[in-house]
């Protein structure tokens, strides 16, 4: 066979109906053999949704299980808070709410509270102590050395309140930040006709890879409504456990519910609303107290440069016109 019968007209046609063929066959047994890509991919993210899910349920339950109330303390500090009987001299009912509403509970947290309020201030007195007065390394007076000590101690003294109040507060953003979100999930759980306890119950668990605290929070309420012989007490610890006003804000709602027969719905719309305005209201103010805090840095940074390079160049066309009489 030579290359002019390649070239051959019925040669090229044959071969351009061969090609058309197999591409008709190929068009139209191709959606016989795709499968459903779609409804695979529903699937997998279906599975990765609920996988997800349960690694952070699994989150919620370890960091649960962390601040257990069935944990004893550690037996030496308990033996030095019995020995100098810490609980009624550094013992305070304002620092036993403070550590419940960092998230410390049951006997461990009380001991531990104390055993640090006692020990800090000896340390940082102690090492103070040899680093100012023994060794004497910066050489100040001895009055800055006992002024720097006794500072040191006060700073020991105040430590273990300032920790609180740091936790405080960063477990409280976690708590108004979710706060909106959960009160919402209540709603939908309420008004399909779920009971408050089974609505709680479901909140904790769906809110928790949002705010592990909140879950918390509400995991306990749903505890103390199944024992507690009265519910308002319930919804009272919420409140003081948090401090937050939304969350008090929907205690209250939930007691005059519970005591008044009000509709809960309507409520906890305006609750969750309340609390998204005054998220807002926040943001804004933040915003609105950027400008001053811009002034200072503006002043020392900018505005030199800004008049160096005005003047700059006057100041090299004047130096050159002087130059040239």
């Amino acid at each position: 066979m030579n290359i002019a019968e390649y070239l051959d007209r019925q040669v090229l046609l044959g071969i351009l109906v061969a090609i058309a063929t197999i591409a008709t066959v190929i068009t139209v047994a191709m959606p016989l053999l795709q499968t459903d890509k779609l409804e695979k991919r529903m699937k997998a993210a279906a599975s990765e949704r609920e996988r997800i899910r349960n690694r952070e349920r699994e989150k919620l339950y370890d960091a649960s299980s962390k601040i257990s109330l069935r944990r004893e303390p550690k037996v030496y500090m308990k033996q030095v808070v019995e020995r100098f009987k810490l609980s009624k001299w550094l013992g305070t009912d304002a620092a036993k709410s403070q550590m419940i509403m960092a998230g410390f509970r049951g006997p461990q947290a009380d001991v531990g509270f104390l055993f640090f309020r006692l020990v800090t201030p000896l340390a940082l007195f102690g090492i103070a102590s040899i680093y100012f007065l023994l060794l004497n390394v910066l050489g100040w007076p001895l009055m800055f050395n006992l002024g720097a000590v006794l500072l040191a101690a006060y700073i020991g003294i105040k430590a273990p309140e300032i920790y609180l109040s740091n936790l405080i507060t960063k477990r409280q953003k976690s708590l108004v930040r979710a706060a909106p979100d959960a009160m919402d999930l209540l709603l939908i759980c309420v008004e399909s006709g779920m009971s408050i306890e089974l609505a709680f119950r479901r909140v904790s668990h769906e809110i928790g890879a949002q705010s592990i605290p909140l879950a918390e929070e509400l995991t306990l309420t749903t505890a103390e409504l199944s024992y507690l012989p009265d519910r308002r007490t319930a919804y009272e610890n919420l409140a003081k456990r948090t401090g937050v006003d939304t969350l008090k804000q929907i205690s209250t709602v939930l007691i005059q519910a519970e005591r008044y027969g009000t509709p809960l719905g309507t409520a906890l719309r305006v609750v969750a609303q309340e609390g998204r305005d005054r998220r807002m209201q926040a943001a804004e103010k933040k915003a609105a107290s950027l400008p001053p805090k811009l002034t200072v840095p503006m002043i020392i940074f900018f505005l030199p440069v800004l008049f160096a390079v005005i003047i700059t160049p006057a100041a090299i066309q004047v130096s050159r016109t002087l130059a040239s009489h």
